[in-house]
């Protein structure tokens, strides 16, 4: 019962403070309906790219890891995901991050997709940029989400191989496949610099 209370909280509380960030940056750009279809659409090459190394981490075939490799993903994907931008959302409010800024110098911009990065400030000339790079400097939370919630999973699915066998493979893994979301985003943010429609 009291698990069911904290969770009815912590609910209400999530959504009050979404409720809070949208209100104060008069809506912006919640960077989860972004990235989600981007990360879920790329499911199965992340899989395939994560099997390939954990087999060659854990010297065994690929086909016997492909099964604990989906499960783990399509856990961190759907659940790990959301959960660590809900969580930066809330920091980015309770750190004032949801005021508007100027983009005057460098390192405004950089605060402007580095700290706002989960809900961005509606600087309408400057989504064109902000977007694939506040995407970019996602992957870093999303990584560390990704690995802490995959790296127990296998290892329960896989007991034949040594939990910290497993764990430093899993982060391997995971590496490989979030430089691959690393260069296709870099390469988003050159093409809209370059070729993207200015408002």
């Amino acid at each position: 019962m009291q698990k069911i209370r904290a969770g009815r909280l912590l609910a209400t509380a999530t959504s009050m403070s979404l409720f809070t960030v949208a209100a104060s940056a008069d809506a912006g750009v919640p960077m989860l309906f972004v990235t989600f279809p981007a990360m879920v659409v790329s499911l199965i090459p992340i899989v395939l790219v994560e099997t390939v190394v954990l087999a060659r981490a854990l010297k065994t075939r690929a086909a016997l890891l492909a099964k604990s490799t989906a499960i783990a993903n399509v856990v961190s994907t759907i659940i790990g995901i959301p959960l660590t931008w809900v969580a930066l959302v809330i920091l980015e409010l309770v750190t004032d991050g949801g005021s508007a800024h100027d983009l005057t110098t460098p390192l405004q911009k950089f605060l402007a997709v580095t700290w706002q990065a989960p809900w961005l400030i509606p600087y309408e000339r400057e989504l064109y940029w902000m977007v694939p790079a506040a995407s970019l400097a996602l992957l870093v939370p999303f990584f560390f989400a990704s690995y802490f919630i995959e790296a127990p999973i296998v290892a329960r699915l896989e007991r034949g191989f040594p939990a910290s066998q497993v764990r430093a493979a899993v982060f391997r893994a995971n590496v490989a496949s979030y430089i691959g979301l690393a260069i296709f985003n870099i390469a988003w943010l050159m093409w809209s610099i370059e070729y993207a429609p200015r408002m």
